[in-house]
């Protein structure tokens, strides 16, 4: 990541990074995963604005905990800084109830694991039994 630069929204909140590819930049998100092929770095740039934040928000699946795959919410996203490892913290997806008793949290190494992962037609959806 040494030669990764941030790429920032006009508030500060990180989007992500641009990193050398050859002549060209890649655009990796806050997650580490590249979310485009080698390309200008204006384009790298506008690709991580156009991804934006708001997928973060978005139910994820996490798979290898249970029977099933576990429906769950991010909670905190850490990218690798200084030479200490990031880390990625979800918990099951409690639906925004208020009153409900807090629910597990699991704690998986940044970049993401494959393992975590969106939702796929015949994942667990928590309204159908």
């Amino acid at each position: 990541m040494d030669d990764w630069t941030p790429h920032r929204r006009d508030d500060g909140e990180l989007l992500g990074w641009i990193h050398p590819a050859g002549d060209d930049w890649v655009a990796v998100d806050v997650l580490g995963r590249s979310i485009s092929e080698p390309i200008e770095w204006l384009d790298a740039e506008a690709a991580l604005e156009e991804h934006g934040l708001s997928w973060l928000a978005e139910p994820w699946m996490l798979d290898g905990e249970a029977e099933r795959p576990l429906r769950v919410r991010m909670v905190e996203v850490t990218p690798d800084r200084d030479g200490a490892p990031g880390r990625i913290v979800v918990k099951i997806d409690d639906y925004g109830d208020m009153n409900r008793t807090a629910t597990d949290q699991f704690v998986l190494p940044w970049p993401v694991p494959a393992r975590l992962r969106s939702p796929r037609p015949g994942d667990p959806d928590g309204f159908t039994l």
